[in-house]
């Protein structure tokens, strides 16, 4: 037998494939490449809106792990496959917490989802096409716009007041896109990026207009529970299903999470919304992951009975403290002509500056000479313009740090003037 050696192929570069057309429209988030700055310990990092771990309820964690794994029979359902819909005990635990917001439902009416994050992947796929629109907000969540354009839509603006644009108007400027209107995305508690909130006749207006439309809104509530200063404003499923009678007419689909209450780490949220609906997105989540985690949906479910309530304040507490130390901070060292928000909630505050600085520039000085990082605003707006702006999250740096780093970021800001 003669055995042939080849010869070594050339060097060339990497070896890809023909990727589909959708891939060119995939880019990283600049968020999670600013976290790495989180691994350098000199760095004061206003940039993740991440919750502070001193609030983590570890012990209580620990306790529910170590119930879900206390004798084998329970170990092997927790630590087995589950129905994709999500437990239904957890599932009937936030039917209960959706009524007392006003939105009467049932369990069949919520699908757990690994975060809200996935249930807006799962949103975009189920309703957008290719050249299709999607109305957002502008500036509007990162992880929204990423979401969604997997499924190749083109974007839309609100605007403000509601009336000044037409139903119509929307429509024609979709067709023009080569699609329709297939719905509208908003965060209109303490909203991400801005902190902003929805007044209760723009949350009216806006369903006028998705009736017009005849589209759905999704209503991303992940900051919900962190209200600190005036009262609450009646979630869009409330208004809707007030105005519809039923949760299974109404075109609202909510997204929660218990990640900013508890911890992210346990990857649990919630898509609420008519059990058409449900049913649609049950079949796109077997098809990704075929089902959340069955004990980590057992561990929130514990968190959930025994700690909620204790939980939000503590939260309310520690992050009201938070806020009202940088609204301080920048009210006292930053310049004339620089804005920022006041919001009555959340994790953000949304600074504005002068036209001719460029945060993306600031940011590369904030890190290198003062140790200081932040979000560029243009990564929250479908066309990257907002090049002027920046987010400021307060939930991680204790207060000290934040005075420090306000200092330092209002300095080169005046310099940079």
């Amino acid at each position: 037998m003669v055995i042939e050696t080849t010869r070594s192929a050339p060097s060339r570069a990497d070896w890809e494939p023909r990727y589909a057309d959708r891939a060119a429209r995939l880019q990283t988030s600049e968020i999670r490449e600013l976290l790495k700055l989180l691994e350098q310990p000199d760095i004061i990092s206003f940039a993740g809106g991440i919750p502070d771990p001193e609030l983590f309820p570890t012990d209580a964690v620990r306790q529910a792990y170590d119930q879900s794994l206390g004798d084998d029979t329970r170990a092997g359902r927790m630590l087995q496959y589950s129905i994709s819909e999500g437990d239904p005990d957890l599932r009937h635990w936030i039917a209960s917490h959706m009524a007392s917001k006003g939105i009467d439902c049932s369990a069949e009416n919520i699908l757990i989802t690994n975060g809200s994050q996935q249930a807006l992947e799962f949103l975009g796929k189920l309703l957008l096409s290719p050249a299709d629109t999607a109305l957002v907000t502008a500036p509007t969540y990162l992880g929204a716009l990423q979401a969604f354009s997997a499924s190749e839509p083109s974007y839309d603006l609100l605007q403000w007041p509601m009336g000044n644009r037409s139903a119509s108007s929307y429509g024609e400027a979709a067709r023009a896109a080569g699609g329709a209107v297939k719905l509208a995305y908003v965060v209109p508690d303490f909203a991400n990026p801005t902190g902003e909130t929805m007044a209760l006749e723009q949350r009216r207006a806006l369903l006028s207009l998705a009736s017009e439309l005849d589209i759905p809104v999704i209503e991303d509530a992940a900051y919900a529970a962190l209200r600190y200063d005036g009262a609450d404003i009646a979630p869009l499923q409330a208004l809707d299903v007030t105005a519809t009678g039923s949760i299974d007419a109404s075109r609202v689909i909510h997204c929660g999470t218990f990640s900013k209450v508890f911890t992210p780490g346990l990857r649990v949220g919630w898509i609420c919304a008519s059990r058409q609906i449900i049913n649609r997105l049950v079949l796109i989540k077997q098809a990704s992951d075929l089902n959340s985690a069955a004990i980590n949906q057992a561990v929130i479910l514990h968190l959930a009975e025994t700690l909620f309530d204790t939980q939000v304040a503590r939260a309310r507490q520690h992050y009201r403290t938070k806020r009202d130390a940088m609204l301080a901070a920048l009210t006292k060292h930053m310049p004339d002509g620089i804005q920022w928000t006041k919001p009555d909630g959340g994790l953000f505050i949304w600074l504005t500056l002068p036209p001719s600085i460029r945060s993306a520039d600031l940011l590369q000085r904030a890190v290198k000479d003062a140790s200081v990082a932040f979000v560029p605003g243009h990564a929250f707006y479908p066309d990257a313009s907002g090049t002027n702006t920046m987010r400021l999250s307060f939930s991680l740096p204790d207060v000290p740090a934040i005075g420090r780093g306000i200092e330092a970021l209002a300095s080169l800001v005046k310099s940079a003037g």
